[in-house]
């Protein structure tokens, strides 16, 4: 009895000890920011903007074309501005400008990453298009993986053309306990990113793409986020998985849902 009383305690402690591990380590696992980079994409201007809450943050910009719009790309957790570049050359070919967002802790800029810091720089970029002459009405705001939370506050926050999300995920509590069930996560958590609660509030046409196969955000939560908006357009590549950004395709549905939204507008 003493022995299976030590054994208990043994493993409420180890259990005890990984719960505090994931808790202080958190930060890391859900912003594994890349290491900083100097180079500037073809194409592309290095910006700088302020943040509201006294942050500078270098990002990158190429111009749209006449008569196209303005793509605010929101990227995901373990990627930087400069790997927008790749995943929107083919839009970037066809006269779509490209405002390749940033975030505090990634690409060199000050600040730690959290759920209200990559608000906050959220709409540090949406105020820089602003200031620069383009129009709400201009922008197309797009978020990738993580950049789906920060492209979802923005919108519901704003008023742009569209809003398009690739890969993203209901909240990230739901994302996690899919990963680790064993685990207390709405305990342990300190960012939410409830994009559940925030969709309905989105103002615009909503273009949803996710692949069946993603094994890091189920498909299932695309779904849900799809219904929670109401009015999402959802397409589900049943060939691709959490990478899906990174295939020329996904810039050709967005293509073809700006130009729908084109041919509509009066």
């Amino acid at each position: 009895m003493r022995a299976a009383v030590i054994m208990l305690a043994l493993a409420a402690g180890a259990y005890a000890a990984v719960l505090a591990v994931l808790f202080l380590a958190q930060g890391r696992l859900i912003y594994p920011a890349p290491p900083a980079r100097a180079d500037v994409p073809p194409g592309f201007v290095r910006v700088h903007y302020a943040t509201g809450d006294g942050l500078t943050l270098g990002a990158g910009w190429r111009p749209a074309a006449p008569g196209r719009k303005t793509l605010l790309f929101f990227h995901g957790n373990g990627a930087d501005w400069q790997s927008t570049a790749f995943v929107t050359d083919w839009l970037a070919a066809a006269g779509f400008g490209i405002f390749a967002a940033s975030y505090r802790g990634y690409a060199g800029n000050g600040g730690r990453p959290s759920e209200a810091g990559l608000a906050e720089d959220g709409r540090a970029a949406w105020r820089m298009l602003m200031a620069a002459g383009v129009s709400p009405d201009e922008v197309v705001i797009i978020g990738n993986s993580l950049g789906s939370a920060v492209a979802v506050r923005v919108a519901a926050e704003t008023r742009p053309h569209a809003l398009v999300l690739v890969s993203p995920f209901h909240s990230l509590t739901e994302t996690a306990r899919a990963a680790v069930p064993w685990l207390p996560v709405r305990l342990l958590l300190r960012d939410r990113f409830d994009n559940g609660a925030l969709i309905p509030s989105v103002r615009a046409p909503i273009l949803i793409l996710h692949g069946a196969g993603d094994t890091l955000i189920p498909v299932e939560q695309a779904r849900r986020l799809a219904a929670a908006s109401g009015n999402a357009v959802l397409i589900v590549d049943p060939n691709a998985g959490h990478d899906l950004i990174a295939k020329p395709v996904v810039q050709q549905q967005i293509c073809a849902f700006l130009d729908t939204l084109a041919e509509q507008e009066p």
